[in-house]
């Protein structure tokens, strides 16, 4: 059973309420609003690692201990009272936490003058999540190209309770939509850091929240139509069966049809796992023989550890973005894909708007499925067990309308959670890009002639960065260490790393290719075997006072699989090219480099 810790301790009469947004009917009601207290000054503050239960309780004009952890949860200011004694909150906890009490509203506007507000509404409590002890499966989320009438009845009754509540209360469909906002679009900044915007993309965090996200979407949905084993469905977009988008979001007269998406993308059209927003002409064979080639690129060859398919580290502080590479392709160009050909691409194509789309929920239930997924294909495919990873925390509404606390560590079990997915197989796991060895060995009996009649003449040269990527890029680089053996390959994973700066309310995209001629010009097999992978930006905004956002973004990407299959072992350097595709006249590289990771 949950326990309940409130929002802030009482201990004096100094009060500070949060005031009502103006136009906000989330605010409307005194009872919305939360309320905390602060110490004076003069009462000495200490800081523990084990704050006894009896400290909560002490008599106020004693010295008040704060258990460390709390410092996490952004709860009525306690970070505040650090700060006024002259305490680092960095110093004293590392994982990353949403400041509740302080969500504000994205005062950017939006074409017609439109203004986003993505805070819930305020809860005086918020209880502890506590995972189930039994491993018992429950729900069973189903492949939504495989449902049933009878499941699709359900889920349209689910749905329909869900956009029928008030949008005041935190389980309606409006406020689950506005979850995604508030925690990707700047309305929370991180708990001891005002000025910093907790994002939870682009790095190890994108996971796990979303995870939790639809642990407590789903718990919502089945409660409301009285069945605890509903699961929601998700879209198989890595199955050739369920590359398109699935008929039963697509019925115009269905709760599930959101018409703020891309009218030409209809269950017929194949989904493009590189999408770039132009619509190719390319035979729906070809373009499934693409997904799946990419599908192997982004969870096997750029996922052989955690950093590489999870994302890098994101602690308390830190800013930019650091993407793993699912996040990065297919997740990214799946929302561009979807979304409405306007300049701000909603719904599925921008952060604040995506869940609007019933079919977001689908689209991360096969996110969260790779997830589990990758755990099972490698030794080395294993969880993060930095506690600055496990401590992260993400509050959310539950089934009951009471804000819950989640920790990343609490999701890391999905039969602990009560589910799993319907098995279908992984055509994928045998597409690995096919080497084309003819070309290979002409390429390199050419590249060998020519040396050795004048050197100078196949030199490619070193490109100085930053550069802006108005053109293609090409530039060579020296690896840290040629021909090595299969267990230093094991042991080190040889990564191309990319320094990217970006505006983030842009979408973007570029293609990286290794020692490519001129063939990654043309718009069919972009994807083979000298494609490295993609950087991809679903637009997003920051609260930036007007200033447009520049986002820097790492890239890494696995080198090892790729430099194989090429054939070039034995080379001391490689050819990087980078070709830009869509929105990079504002993207400058800023470095390109080649570590052991």
């Amino acid at each position: 059973m949950a326990s309940l810790s409130p929002i802030a301790t009482s201990t004096t009469n100094t009060t500070t309420a949060i005031s009502a947004t103006p136009n906000n009917p989330l605010f409307s009601k005194a009872s919305q609003l939360s309320a905390y207290k602060t110490k004076p000054r003069h009462v000495p503050l200490k800081i523990s690692c084990n704050a006894a239960k009896k400290d909560d309780q002490q008599n106020p004009n004693e010295q008040h201990v704060l258990d460390r952890r709390n410092m996490l949860l952004g709860l009525g200011g306690l970070y505040g009272a650090a700060a006024t004694f002259g305490v680092a909150p960095a110093s004293l906890a590392k994982p990353t936490a949403p400041a509740i009490t302080q969500c504000s509203p994205d005062s950017e506007e939006l074409p017609a003058n439109v203004k986003v507000n993505c805070c819930p509404p305020m809860s005086n409590n918020i209880l502890d999540f506590k995972p189930s002890n039994s491993s018992r499966i429950t729900r069973i989320r189903p492949a939504a190209h495989l449902v049933d009438t009878k499941y699709l009845e359900k889920y349209h009754k689910a749905i329909s309770l869900m956009k029928a509540l008030p949008d005041s209360d935190p389980r309606s469909f409006t406020q689950q939509a506005n979850v995604h906002c508030a925690y990707c679009n700047g309305a929370y900044h991180q708990v001891g850091f005002p000025k910093i915007d907790l994002q939870v993309h682009g790095s190890w965090l994108f996971f796990p929240f979303h995870r939790a996200y639809l642990y407590f979407y789903e718990k919502i949905l089945g409660s409301l139509i009285n069945d605890p084993t509903f699961a929601i469905p998700y879209w198989n977009w890595d199955h050739p069966d369920g590359m398109t988008l699935p008929a039963i979001f697509a019925d115009p007269k269905s709760t599930l049809y959101d018409p703020v998406r891309d009218s030409v993308h209809t269950p017929m059209v194949a989904l493009d796992l590189s999408y770039d927003g132009t619509d190719h002409d390319v035979p729906k064979d070809q373009q499934i023989k693409t997904n799946l080639t990419v599908m192997y690129r982004q969870m096997v060859s750029n996922a052989k550890n955690s950093g590489l398919f999870m994302g890098q580290p994101y602690r308390a502080g830190d800013t930019g973005s650091k993407p793993g590479s699912l996040e990065t392709m297919p997740h990214g160009p799946v929302h561009i894909w979807v979304g409405k050909k306007t300049p701000n691409r909603e719904d599925m194509g921008n952060f604040y708007s995506a869940a609007r789309d019933p079919i977001f929920y689908a689209h991360h239930g096969n996110v969260d499925r790779m997830w589990s997924v990758w755990r099972t294909l490698g030794p080395k495919n294993k969880n993060f067990k930095d506690s600055d990873f496990l401590d992260s925390s993400f509050v959310f509404y539950d089934e009951n309308a009471k804000a819950v606390r989640i920790r990343v560590r609490d999701v890391l079990d999905t039969k602990k959670l009560g589910y799993e997915y319907q098995p279908v197989d992984l055509p994928w796991l045998k597409s690995r890009p096919t080497p084309r060895r003819a070309k290979v060995k002409a390429v390199f009996n050419k590249v060998k002639d020519a040396v050795a009649a004048e050197p100078s003449t196949m030199d490619v040269p070193t490109v100085a960065f930053p550069k802006p990527l108005d053109k293609v890029i090409r530039t060579h680089l020296m690896r840290p260490q040629k021909s090595r053996t299969k267990r230093a390959k094991d042991d080190e994973e040889e990564v191309l790393v990319i320094e990217v700066e970006s505006k983030a309310h842009e979408f973007s995209k570029f293609d990286v290719y290794v020692n490519d001629e001129d063939e990654y010009l043309t718009k069919e097999n972009r994807v083979r075997t000298e494609y490295a992978g993609s950087f991809v930006n679903v637009p997003h905004k920051h609260k930036t006072g007007g200033k447009e956002h520049k986002m820097n973004t790492t890239l890494r990407f696995g080198l090892t699989d790729l430099i194989e299959d090429l054939g070039a072992d034995d080379d001391e350097g490689i050819d990087v090219i980078l070709v830009p595709r869509v929105g990079t006249e504002s993207v400058v590289i800023k470095s390109v480099k080649i570590e052991l990771d």
